[in-house]
């Protein structure tokens, strides 16, 4: 997304909403870059596509009324959080659909042990998020900005309105947060 893109931003924040139009191909774009690369992390034999996640987040995306489009991280991490509830919701229909212990797993690579990614539960997930959002809301923000909208450091920290710096130790503190939570889960 380019300079472009940002004029966009600029015409869709001044009320043009024919540049909502424009947008939406580049961001449905990225988006499924996005989800590819996230896909990649999902366990053999998932029936949840690519296409179907952005498809759906996008839909949702587009749905909304009240958004202050500010810039290309935002956008992403708007993004990124339907792309995470498209994924849950799916996770819940196929564990409810099968009423078995089959549980969805997905690659947590960006917030895995610095061994290497470690497979954890789409539900564990979820509730280790819903729990740490009782504590601390923008951890859980950058979690869905860096996991699922793929976001850099400063990027994330644009969406956030923080520094890099404080990103970076606040990004440390969730993913040791998140490591022992979802470690306590798999014993538990």
């Amino acid at each position: 997304m380019s300079q472009a893109f940002q004029e966009l931003l600029s015409r869709l924040g001044n009320g043009n909403r024919a540049a909502l139009d424009e947008m939406m191909p580049v961001v449905y774009a990225e988006m499924r870059r996005l989800a590819e690369g996230y896909m990649r992390g999902e366990r053999a034999g998932h029936t949840l596509q690519p296409t179907a996640v952005v498809h759906e987040a996008y839909l949702r995306l587009v749905g909304q009324q009240q958004v202050d489009w500010r810039n290309r991280a935002q956008v992403l991490g708007l993004a990124a959080r339907m792309m995470r509830r498209v994924l849950l919701d799916h996770a819940d229909r196929r564990n409810a659909a099968k009423r078995s212990d089959e549980q969805t797993a997905v690659t947590l690579s960006l917030a895995g042990a610095a061994a290497g990614p470690d497979l954890v539960d789409l539900i564990d997930l979820d509730r280790a998020l819903e729990e740490l959002s009782r504590m601390d809301e923008r951890l859980v923000a950058l979690i869905e900005l860096r996991f699922f909208g793929g976001l850099t450091i400063e990027e994330a920290a644009a969406v956030l309105e923080i520094s890099t710096a404080t990103t970076e130790r606040e990004w440390a503190t969730a993913r040791m947060w998140l490591r022992r939570r979802l470690s306590t889960e798999r014993r538990g």
